[in-house]
């Protein structure tokens, strides 16, 4: 067999891609993945690193406590520490107007059947998180929640592919995706070809250019988001802490440093190798700091250390595209998570696996479907539930 011809091809080498390679691998698939960069470049390296069931699209809710328990299991799996913890997560409302929405979101979701999310008061706050600001009024709060570490998980994602005999090529950007006769799909790359009988698009902030050029658009903004951490100081807080209204998500580790972000963005800059790099900015970083600042005023006198910011694709809806292209049999689309993709990484690979194997599973992804924006209205040739099996044409 050829150097370059194997089961999978998965395009993009962040924790998506990490994932569903080592998934597919571990089921005895031969897979190789195409990296434009260095592994986890982008949106995996700026990760606040939230594994978050809170306040979720209701579309999202199944696969968010879905992974919740892989990720407790998930350093017996890859045989390496992930910095998970259970240590909930709390959705601070600063008003009447923010407890009301909180209310309303709690209501909403128990409407749906799910109970994950509860209500706590003024009191239950403060016997919480005693350095929260007096004038915090409740909060929405998730208990199996949590965080891990994202550069750890991206060190054991990386380590576990290898063991599993995944074939990484780095500094290898993808040009174009096409119907090969004789071998499914061959992908050409600025090195050279590869072939397989089944691709996945995880390319992240550059999933949706490989989209279109398919014939399957996806309105999605490449944007910086930053992260900022300070030098350790006293214990104070143990759940991840965000508010109803601000952007921020806060927590602090367990060396003292305090990590900040939230979904402030700083500047996509173009270099001249062609590549692109976020920049965190000087006001967006003020700002994110009032924020965190506003719950916990003792903050006002922490040393900022580093801020860094990483390219993230943003899809309109907010959703992510999960599921099999329309336009190209054999590929599937795993792309645009929109920031808060990091905790529901455990989970997608084997959602992918699955449909390459033929099975659809129990967790319907119609919500992602990559044909909800086609302006026609046209249906996907292969519907988002529907299998791959005996889709691609093998030699």
């Amino acid at each position: 067999m050829s150097a370059n011809r194997f089961d999978l091809i998965v395009i993009g080498g962040g924790l998506i891609g990490l994932t569903v390679a080592t998934a597919a691998a571990s089921r005895g698939m031969r897979v190789c993945i195409l990296e434009a960069e260095t592994c986890g470049r982008h949106a995996s390296s700026a990760s606040a690193g939230g594994v978050r069931s809170l306040n979720r699209h209701p579309a999202e809710i199944p696969l968010a406590r879905a992974a919740l328990p892989l990720w407790r299991g998930l350093a017996d799996t890859l045989g390496a520490e992930c910095g998970f913890k259970a240590s909930a997560q709390v959705r601070v409302a600063e008003d009447n107007e923010a407890m009301h929405a909180l209310e309303r979101r709690a209501e909403t979701t128990n409407a749906l059947g799910y109970d994950h999310e509860q209500m706590i008061g003024p009191d239950a706050l403060r016997d919480r998180i005693p350095s929260i600001a007096d004038h915090c009024q409740g909060a929405l709060v998730v208990e199996d929640d949590g965080f891990a570490d994202p550069l750890a998980c991206l060190r054991a994602y990386r380590r576990h592919a290898a063991t599993l005999g995944v074939t990484l090529h780095e500094g290898t950007p993808v040009q174009s995706i096409e119907s090969h006769s004789a071998d499914g799909l061959i992908v050409e790359t600025t090195t050279g070809s590869f072939f397989a009988p089944y691709c996945v698009n995880a390319a992240g902030a550059w999933g949706a250019g490989l989209a279109a050029a398919l014939g399957e658009p996806v309105p999605l903004d490449r944007v910086a988001l930053q992260m900022i951490v300070t030098a350790p100081v006293a214990p104070f807080v143990t759940p991840v802490v965000g508010t109803e209204g601000r952007k921020l998500s806060l927590k602090q580790t367990a060396a003292g440093a305090v990590v900040i972000g939230g979904g402030f963005r700083g500047t996509v800059i173009s270099g001249a190798d062609g590549k692109d790099r976020g920049r965190p900015g000087a006001r967006t970083i003020a700002e994110n700091l009032a924020n965190a600042v506003r719950l916990f005023p003792h903050l006002a006198g922490a040393r900022l250390v580093r801020s860094w910011a990483g390219i993230e694709g943003i899809v309109a809806d907010g959703l992510p595209v999960i599921g099999p292209s329309g336009r190209l049999p054999g590929l599937v689309h795993a792309f645009g998570f929109s920031a808060h993709g990091f905790a529901l990484s455990p989970l997608i690979g084997p959602l992918v696996a699955d449909l390459l194997e033929g099975r659809s599973g129990n967790l319907s992804l119609s919500a992602f479907a990559v044909d909800r924006f086609d302006p026609l209205g046209n249906t996907s040739a292969c519907g988002q539930d529907e299998t791959l099996q005996g889709a691609v044409h093998h030699a």
